[in-house]
This record gives structure tokens, C-alpha cells and sequence, in this order.
């Protein structure tokens, strides 16, 4: 007689501190695994209370709560498959971060997650003991093995555990996205099970939190590295993976291998999912945002009816005598062709009020970079004021660029609870809105075709706040600049490295001090999502005041 295991992996989106709710994902997703006649049904790491947690962890409350609810949970095991289930765990003076067995009816064992990270996004050293390496648990015929997450990035976990006897290793994980992760996931677990031939299950989590997206793609791969089974990017799935007993060994039946798309897809859809979440997780069913007529506005428009369907999103135009008839008609055109409510809010009067009123302080002193920031922020007032009035939330558009160097206004065009682009260089934008006039995907919401006008991705960008201004009268040109960039945020290059590849040593220099004295402005703006691994926020700290300056 052939001895079989079947495994259910629940690739789910949790919400953070939301215990009840994830507890009734779980067992939702029991019951189907259940009715499939699993041994086991697996979620990912922390699952309970959602990832990543960060503070909310340390609250005693919480952790007490999330305890309470597996003992809870442990109770369906009694006459059905066991739960593999991340939630924290207090033992003793310690909490751990710990993947609870729950079978027979009761906590059967609970892993302590033994390698904590402490780099990019992760701070879990700082919340977290450090558990002892642990043996295999047994659910029915077969020896489990556990590394959490990081545990499985290093040898020592997996291969202490398969010494002990397990006879496949099962990964749970809150792996979040960075453009071609799933490559180096991939490459670190062929790693486990080449060293310990074994077969192994990668299971991850989907859903948006804050800055992050935890992208699926969950793997199941045979001894040799060879993938068995790959679930989808960032869709909700339940797989059910049966094992059987071969000649000794245990092998993963082959199953789906699902189609993983390219990274200028996988990137706009991280946008969608990061604003959706952000939005269903925090209470807000409707967005506004300023549409000026320029391509970063129009993408985030894009973004946004993608998310959360047309008739959600409102766009104002708030011209001045500056913005030009062609802004004005293609701000219309692209609310047109998305079907979004659009609207027209001149800001002259309120200008005129607010220059009379400075008028006797500010004398005459010459116009500059004040009064072009007036008018960014009277559009940010009347925006945040239409924001309050109806009960959306107000995106803001600035892209990495911008945001980098300071070529935004805090508390004007910085102002909103969310932006969706902020981890996307200029350059990037411009060949993401072509990517987006080429594709539809059923998970977009928004109209197919070509919704971003052409004419907005082809015209010289220009934030309209003087008599013909244009970007690359204050900046580099984009290309430059964005490489620069690049070079500086994203791979802490120094300057001497970036003049040694062409680039002028003017230019980097005083593209390094803008990118320094904007840091005050960055600690002050919204979240966005994490597209790469030097996104602005938990990837990147540095202090607001800050005499460095690279001396090459």
C-alpha cells in the first residue's frame, strides 16, 4: 500500500492586529482542507496577528489575545488535519516569533524562529528573543521540519533538523516583494534541498501592509532543486500537495507551475494591491488627488481606478495662470478616458488672498521659490479640504526622483496619506505608463486600452509654477539624474564611483546635497510601496541632521 501525506497551503492575505478576523481566514480555509481530505494545512509566518507587526507586538495584550485564540484553534484539530500556524509566543521573560503544530485537539509543539532579521525592513532583534534550533514534529506519518522565514536562508536550521529525522522541510514565511525576489528565494532554497535532500515547501503570504506587499508566489520543489508545484504572484490560493512514500523517500506529486509575469507587471501590480490594502485595511473606500496634467498624477489616477474601481476616484485640476491649455486638456482627457469624476478649482482667488495678506510683510522683495510654493500649498489645502469634506483619502504623486531631491513641496504636493508611486524613478514612470497603455489584466479595475494620453507621456516635464518652467531648468535630465540616483540610494556608491562611470563631478555632488538636505522632507512624507530593496522609509535611515558629504 502506497503511503501518502496531503499538504494544504494557504497562500492568504492577513490583516495586521486584526486576531479575529485572520482566526476566521483559518477556518475558512480548514474546512476546504478538510473537505480535501488534507493531513496538514499550512499558513505563513505570524499569520494570527499579520506581518509585519513591528511595536504592536510588544503589547502584552496582544500577544495574550493571539495565545488565547490558537488554543482556540487547536480545538478543530481534534477529528480533522493538523494546523501549522505563525503567531507569536510567550515563554517565560521571552517572546518569540513561533510557528504553533496544532493537532489532536491541542498545541502540540511550537517552533521558535532561531535567526532574526535585522536588516532593510526587518527590526526583529529588536522585538523578538532568539529561540533555540529545533527538532522535527511528527503529524502522522511523517517528520516535519520548520525554519521560519529567515531560518531557511542558512544552513544550520534545516540541516539540523533533517539530522534529527525530518523528512521534508516546510517553510513559513512573510517574505515581502522586491523587484526579482523570487529568484533569489528560489536560488537559497534550491540551496536547503541540495544540501539536505529533501523536499521542501515554501509557503508566503500575499497582501499589502504600510510599504510592503508580500507577493506569493509560494513554491513546493523535489530533491535536486526541481519545482513540483509554484502558485501564483500576489493571488489568494489554496494548494493542495499530496507526498508519497517512493522507494524510501518522500516526493512532492507534480502539480500547476504557475506563469510568473515580468517585472514592469509585477511592479504596477504591486502598486494596485499596496494602495488597495492600505485603503480596505485602514477604512477608506474612496480616493482624491490633484490632477495637474503631468505623468505622475495621470499614473497614479491609473493606479488608483485599477485599485479601486472608476467611480471611487476623484480629480481635481487646480490651475493657476501658469498651466498651460495643453495641461488643461489633458488632465480632462485622461479623467475622461479612465471615468473618473473630474473637477475644475482655480486657485487665483485664493492666491491673490494670500499674497495680499503678505504684501506688507514681504515688501518688495522679488518673486521666487516662496510664492511658487504658495501655490502648491493652497493646493494641498483645498485638496486636504476636499479630503475631510467627503471622506476620501488624498494621494500624493511625487515619483523617487522627486522625493530624493527635494523637487516637492511639504505640506503642498507632499501632502496626502498615501503614495503609490514613491519607490518608482522618473525614468520608470514613463515606461510603466506605456506598459499600462499596452496591458489589461483581469485584476485591473480601470478601462483597457491606451488611458494615459500619449501626449501627457511625451511632453518635457514641468511642475507649472513659473512662466515656462520646465524640470531640467532646476535638475539633470531624468536619465542622469535617475542613475545618479541609483548609485547613491540604491547601491551606496560613492562619488568617485559614479564620476569613474562618466557622469560629471559637479552633478553628483549636487545631486548628493539634495539628496541629503531633502531628508527632512522624506521623514514627513506619506508611505508608498517597496519596489526595490533602497525604498525611502525602513530601507534607508538616515538622520535629519547631517554634516557628511562624501569628500571624493
Amino acid at each position: 500500500m502506497t503511503e501518502t501525506f496531503r499538504l494544504s497551503m494557504a497562500q492568504l492575505n492577513p490583516t495586521v492586529g486584526a486576531i479575529a478576523a485572520n482566526a476566521e481566514k483559518v477556518r475558512t480555509a480548514y474546512a476546504e482542507a478538510k473537505a480535501a481530505k488534507a493531513d496538514m494545512i499550512a499558513f505563513p509566518e505570524l499569520f494570527l496577528i499579520g506581518y509585519q507587526p513591528q511595536d504592536l507586538v510588544m503589547k502584552p495584550i496582544l500577544v495574550n489575545t493571539a495565545m488565547a485564540m490558537m488554543e482556540e484553534l487547536a480545538a478543530l484539530t481534534l477529528d480533522g488535519p493538523a494546523i501549522g500556524l505563525g503567531a507569536p509566543y510567550a515563554y517565560g521573560d521571552a517572546l518569540y516569533n513561533g510557528y504553533w503544530i496544532l493537532a489532536e485537539g491541542r498545541v502540540k509543539q511550537v517552533l521558535r524562529k532561531h535567526h532574526l532579521p535585522n536588516f532593510n525592513v526587518f527590526d526583529e532583534k529588536r522585538l523578538f528573543a532568539e529561540g533555540p534550533i529545533e527538532g522535527p514534529y511528527a503529524i502522522n506519518l511523517l517528520r516535519i521540519g520548520s525554519p521560519i522565514c529567515e531560518d531557511a536562508w542558512h544552513e544550520d536550521v534545516a540541516e539540523a533538523q533533517v539530522e534529527s529525522g525530518a523528512q521534508i522541510l516546510l517553510v513559513p514565511n512573510g517574505s515581502p516583494y522586491f523587484r526579482n525576489k523570487f529568484d533569489v528565494r528560489l536560488t537559497h532554497m534550491v540551496s536547503r534541498v541540495t544540501e539536505n535532500d529533501v523536499p521542501l515547501v515554501y509557503l508566503n503570504m500575499v497582501g499589502g501592509q504600510d510599504d510592503q506587499v508580500f507577493d506569493g508566489g509560494s513554491f513546493v520543489l523535489n530533491r535536486h532543486g526541481r519545482p513540483a508545484h509554484i502558485l501564483p504572484v500576489f493571488d489568494e490560493c489554496l494548494r493542495h500537495v499530496d507526498f508519497t512514500l517512493t522507494d524510501g523517500k518522500w516526493v512532492a506529486e507534480e502539480g500547476e507551475i504557475a506563469h510568473h509575469p515580468d517585472a514592469w507587471e509585477q511592479d504596477y501590480r504591486v502598486m494596485v494591491e499596496a494602495l488597495r490594502d492600505y485603503l480596505g485595511k485602514t477604512g477608506f473606500k474612496k480616493v482624491i488627488l490633484g490632477l495637474s496634467g503631468g505623468i505622475d498624477s495621470a499614473i497614479v489616477a491609473t493606479i488608483a481606478t485599477d485599485a479601486i474601481g472608476a467611480e471611487n476616484v476623484h480629480c481635481v485640476m487646480l490651475p493657476s495662470e501658469y498651466t498651460s491649455q495643453g495641461s488643461l486638456e489633458d488632465a480632462k482627457d485622461i479623467a475622461t478616458r479612465l471615468g473618473c469624476r473630474y473637477d475644475f478649482v482655480p486657485i487665483k482667488a485664493g492666491r491673490d488672498a494670500i499674497t495680499d495678506t503678505l504684501a506688507p510683510i514681504f515688501g518688495d522683495l522679488p518673486f521666487d521659490t516662496t510664492e511658487e510654493n504658495i501655490q502648491s500649498r493652497l493646493r494641498g489645502l483645498l485638496l486636504m479640504a476636499m479630503s475631510n469634506k467627503f471622506g476620501s483619502m488624498l494621494l500624493t504623486t511625487g515619483n523617487k526622483s522627486e522625493v530624493a531631491v527635494g523637487y516637492c513641496t511639504i505640506y503642498g504636493d507632499m501632502n496626502g496619506g498615501y503614495n503609490p508611486i514613491k519607490d518608482l524613478y522618473k525614468t520608470r514612470v514613463f515606461e510603466q505608463c506605456r506598459w499600462r497603455n499596452a496591458n489589461h489584466r483581469p485584476w485591473m479595475k480601470g478601462p483597457e486600452g491606451e488611458v494615459i494620453p500619449v501626449a501627457i507621456i511625451d511632453k518635457p516635464p514641468s511642475a507649472e509654477l513659473r512662466p515656462d518652467q520646465r524640470d531640467d531648468d532646476s535638475l539633470p535630465p531624468y536619465e542622469v539624474l535617475d542613475a545618479i540616483l541609483e548609485g547613491l540610494v540604491d547601491h551606496e556608491e560613492s562619488v568617485a564611483d559614479l564620476v569613474a562611470k562618466g557622469y560629471a563631478r559637479e552633478t553628483v555632488k549636487r545631486v548628493e546635497h539634495l539628496l541629503y538636505i531633502s531628508e527632512y522632507k522624506r521623514f514627513q512624507s506619506a508611505p508608498g510601496p517597496r519596489l526595490t530593496l533602497k525604498a525611502f522609509w525602513l530601507d534607508r535611515r538616515y538622520p535629519i541632521a547631517n554634516g557628511w558629504r562624501d569628500p571624493s
